[in-house]
């Protein structure tokens, strides 16, 4: 069974920077369709940014521009680059597929960004 584990998150200040991880136990695990989750309480999970195993990232209008998600070359880390933090980033971000069968939820990072 594969486990996602999420880091990286923190309390930072509005216009601060975090970059997030995303790790699967086991040493030989690859990534393919991955993608970047966020949800705050009483909303619904909503998608921030994907990208393929040939490196083409899509990002949600809301943090285009912002936040850049990338993979180590041996696709075994998925990382999300957040700058420009608003406080409507606050959330708990997940990792996960973005395609095919969904792997179970990790325990996600908390972002919170406030002053």
């Amino acid at each position: 069974q594969v486990q996602l584990v999420e880091s990286g998150g923190g309390l930072v200040q509005p216009g601060g920077s975090l970059r997030l991880s995303c790790a699967a136990r086991g040493s030989s695990f690859r990534f393919n369709a991955m993608a970047w989750y966020r949800q705050v309480p009483g909303k619904e999970r909503e998608m921030v940014a994907r990208i393929t195993g040939v490196g083409s990232p899509i990002y949600a209008d809301s943090v285009k521009g912002r936040f850049t998600i990338s993979t180590d070359n041996a696709r075994s880390t998925l990382y999300l680059q957040m700058n420009g933090l608003k406080p409507d980033d606050t959330a708990v971000y997940y990792c996960n597929r973005y395609a095919g069968a969904m792997y179970p939820w990790g325990q996600g990072t908390q972002v919170t960004v406030s002053s």
